[in-house]
């Protein structure tokens, strides 16, 4: 991927009807450091001399964000501020050759609407394209609409980058996915929005997951968010081991830091909730997961963080893993009422939670005591929380079997009994396989039947470290 490619991922172009009270260049600051990766500045209205003096300014901004600078229509402009690019539409276009008349290091980009536009732009010397327009917009009423098929088209026409627009924002962006273009020009989307930083970072998310996450992906990107277990077992370590060995690129965002072995936790450091929400703000503005796995969370405000940016992120893929007590016996979460209740905010944006019999009988403030018990907790935990529910056995009934239960389903998924006393980690191995499954594209029940498989394998390779409760060969298929 080129950089032009990359810098026109979030592309916005400017629209004083849509800036409310808000000042010109404070809107445009906010839109850079909102994560606006490309800024094209459109100006009808204004004569030369005006446009080229807010031009300099416009520039100075971009300079400071080092975000590439586009001049809408006005080639004389351009040169006067030295922008970056130019970009025309076709009936521009039609006036005056640009294609003879732009400096050979300046960017051009033009306005298509079909294919043959698209060859005709490409052969004479185009950089980008801009496709549009794709839905109803208020800013060109009368604007020809270009089908999602035409923009696949264009894409497949084309050897230069392809950006879409008109009409585009959070809510229609994602139906673009797997049409082959490298961004999403917005304007009311970004600077209609009433807090127009925090409406760009959004926006550069969700544009990361529409570009990207339709395109083949050998390796798919998926999130831990959960602890870390300096003795390498369990928590953030034994999870990057799983999804790596399940064929996925491993991401983290760590909620403690713990001083831990295969006899216990002696110390416990939390992130703040501000340092968390960097993490996975960093993770999804870039490399967005398809996938997500949610272990230890020492506090309810750490969860609220955790529940807030999921939202704002529309995750997807989503396991949770409860986790209240280490497989050591050290209790690492205080179970006090707000944290119940932070836990269980949490698990209703989940697509899965797997909790084991002690996890599931505080959640489900019942007693399990046998494998009816189970069912019953299931059932009554996906009624509640509206996610997926998988509450393992354990030694209760069997290593290897479970029970799953989504919506009116109840289904027994059993597995190969292992004796093998080092278990140190197997919940957080167990949910990390199946979100590497899941952002492959498996089902949610082949997801959970092959990481299963997965962890029995890993247990029958025999791994004998420790004093305690040993970890796991996570590679054992490696040589």
């Amino acid at each position: 991927m080129s950089n032009l490619d990359k810098d026109l991922l979030l592309y916005a172009v400017t629209d004083r009807k849509n800036l409310g009270q808000t000042e010109f260049l404070t809107s445009i600051k906010q839109a850079l450091a909102g994560g606006v990766t490309c800024l094209q500045l459109r100006e009808k209205n204004l004569s030369r001399e005006a446009f080229s003096a807010e031009a300099y300014a416009v520039k100075q901004l971009c300079q400071e964000t080092q975000v590439p600078f586009i001049i809408n229509d006005s080639l004389e402009v351009a040169l006067d501020c030295q922008a970056d690019g130019l970009h025309v539409g076709q009936e521009d276009l039609q006036k005056s050759d640009f294609y003879q008349q732009i400096p050979s290091d300046m960017i051009l980009g033009v306005s298509v609407q079909n294919v043959a536009q698209a060859k005709e732009a490409q052969a004479k010397g185009a950089n980008y394209l801009g496709v549009g327009t794709i839905f109803p917009t208020q800013t060109k009423t009368d604007a020809v609409r270009v089908s999602r098929q035409t923009l696949a088209e264009i894409c497949q026409a084309v050897n230069i980058p392809v950006v879409a627009i008109g009409g585009i924002d959070e809510d229609n962006m994602e139906s673009l996915a797997g049409t082959g273009i490298v961004g999403l020009a917005m304007v009311k989307a970004i600077f209609g929005a009433p807090e127009i930083e925090k409406q760009s970072h959004k926006l550069k998310a969700l544009a990361v997951k529409t570009v990207f996450t339709s395109r083949s992906v050998n390796l798919p990107p998926v999130l831990s968010i959960a602890g870390s277990d300096s003795s390498g077992g369990a928590g953030i370590q034994a999870d990057i081991k799983a999804i790596m060995a399940n064929g996925g690129f491993a991401m983290t965002a760590i909620t403690a830091m713990t001083a831990q072995n295969t006899q216990g936790v002696t110390a416990i450091i939390e992130s703040s909730p501000e340092f968390l929400q960097a993490q996975i703000a960093t993770v999804f503005t870039d490399i967005y997961p398809l996938a997500i796995k949610v272990g230890m969370v020492p506090s309810p405000e750490l969860m609220q963080v955790i529940a807030q940016e999921l939202s704002l992120y529309q995750a997807n893929n989503v396991v949770l893993v409860p986790v209240m007590v280490a497989t050591s016996g050290a209790q690492l979460m205080m179970m006090k009422s707000e944290t119940l209740d932070a836990l269980k905010a949490l698990a209703r944006q989940a697509t899965l939670i797997t909790p084991n019999i002690d996890e599931a009988q505080i959640l489900a403030e019942m007693e399990i005591r046998n494998a009816t018990d189970m069912e019953v907790a299931a059932q009554k935990l996906t009624q509640e929380l509206g996610c997926a529910v998988l509450v393992k056995g354990g030694h209760l009934v069997n290593d290897a079997n479970d029970v799953f239960a989504q919506g009116n389903q109840v289904l027994w998924l059993n597995g190969q009994k292992i004796n093998n006393s080092n278990t140190h980690g197997t919940g957080c191995t167990l949910s990390s396989a199946i979100a590497a499954n899941l952002a492959h594209g498996e089902d949610l029940i082949p997801a959970i039947q092959k990481a299963k498989k997965y962890l029995s394998g890993i247990l029958a390779s025999q791994l004998d470290l420790g004093l305690g409760s040993g970890p796991m060969n996570h590679g054992y298929l490696l040589k």
